[in-house]
């Protein structure tokens, strides 16, 4: 399976091609917009999220809402795209009204200009702005409607923002049942926090980032490789996580915290019974030894760092002048840890259902089902 996305920020829309899916699968464009709307909600978010209200159109590749085993198009359009389109039109614009090159700090504006041999730091910003996850988000949305007819389910929580964390740890139906919808954190106490600290941050013109916590339940084992580098699934969901903008670490399992220990504290001991068959008391490995998973319940801990475009500038340099300014404040979030809550799940289900098509094959849904149900 493979997946394309293309699309500027404020173009005419952001569009997914999903090659390699296989027939048969149910396909609820309500379920995608649902995790799109979650995708713009949470505390902190900029007024954009007012105006796009994203929806998905699926142009090709499903019928009568399933899945034809044809590339699977998705489209997610630009409401705000009219109030750009003199500016950002492919047929013919004039670049000069929205020029940026006062380059911003932690942006993609200085490396890219750079690189692509551009003036304007909006033909970089365009392409390398977070509004791009949106068609990820629907993307990930119908891998996610696959995995699950296999038994497969993901979700996941905001264990931090900013220095409020949650402290405690929780079941993966916690998680489902539990979740509050503000800030996607679980406890009232650190959402009550956490705000405080938004709102502090607001008033200074700052930002803040978080962490966030994926589990997937019901993956068999043995997904994964131990024999190919590049194909170890925690490589693989790390790559996945990695790749959405404003990541800045990834950790499975005990994660950082490993290397403080003892190793009889670390490794998950194994256990057999007749009718169990092999087994394990603790979950510290989060799912995967030696690349693959091994049945358990995989767990991923991402970092978010703050968003780097700060209503009150940062110090930088204009592209062309070479004079010291202030950087340019495009449309900014306070904090956009619940959609990217959201995101890493819609991540993490395209990596797992590419590495579960490559191990099972199949051309329809019901093939695949009976394969996985054979897997030991």
């Amino acid at each position: 399976m493979r997946l394309i996305t293309s699309g500027e920020s404020h173009g005419k829309g952001l569009f997914a091609v999903i090659e390699g899916l296989p027939a048969g699968i149910f396909v609820d464009p309500d379920e995608i917009n649902a995790c799109l709307a979650l995708r713009q909600s949470g505390y902190g978010r900029g007024a954009r999220q007012k105006i796009e209200r994203d929806e998905v159109e699926i142009l090709t590749g499903v019928r009568n809402l399933k899945t034809l085993g044809s590339p699977v198009t998705l489209a997610v359009w630009n409401r705000d795209y009219e109030n750009w389109k003199e500016y950002m039109a492919a047929e013919g614009c004039d670049e000069s009204k929205r020029k940026l090159t006062k380059v911003r700090p932690g942006h993609a504006d200085l490396t890219g200009v750079k690189k692509y041999g551009q003036e304007d730091a909006r033909n970089i910003l365009e392409r390398a702005s977070a509004r791009e996850t949106a068609v990820r988000v629907a993307a990930g949305t119908v891998c996610r409607q696959f995995l699950r007819a296999l038994g497969v389910e993901i979700t996941g929580y905001v264990k931090r923002v900013g220095s409020i964390a949650e402290e405690k740890g929780y079941s993966f139906k916690e998680i489902k049942e539990r979740r509050r919808p503000l800030l996607g954190m679980m406890s009232e106490e650190c959402e009550r926090a956490a705000v405080s600290e938004i709102d502090k941050a607001a008033e200074s013109g700052d930002t803040l980032g978080g962490e966030i916590e994926i589990r997937v339940e019901g993956l068999g084992s043995g997904f994964g490789s131990c024999m190919s580098y590049n194909q170890k699934l925690d490589a693989r969901l790390a790559s996945a996580v990695m790749s959405v903008q404003a990541i800045k670490g990834v950790a499975f399992g005990l994660g950082f915290d490993a290397a403080k220990q003892f190793g009889s504290a670390v490794h998950d001991e194994i256990f057999y019974d007749e009718e169990t068959g092999f087994y394990r008391k603790t979950n510290r490995a989060g799912g995967i030894e030696g690349g693959m998973s091994n049945g358990e319940e995989i767990v991923l801990c991402a970092a978010m760092k703050p968003i780097p475009t700060l209503m009150k500038g940062l110090n930088t340099v204009d592209y062309l002048t070479k004079e010291a300014c202030r950087a340019a404040t495009e449309r900014s979030d306070v904090t956009a840890i619940t959609a990217c809550e959201i995101i890493l799940e819609s991540a993490v289900a395209c990596e797992l259902a590419a590495v579960v098509l490559e191990r099972l094959g199949g051309d329809n849904v019901a093939e695949i089902k009976e394969r996985y149900r054979r897997l030991p």
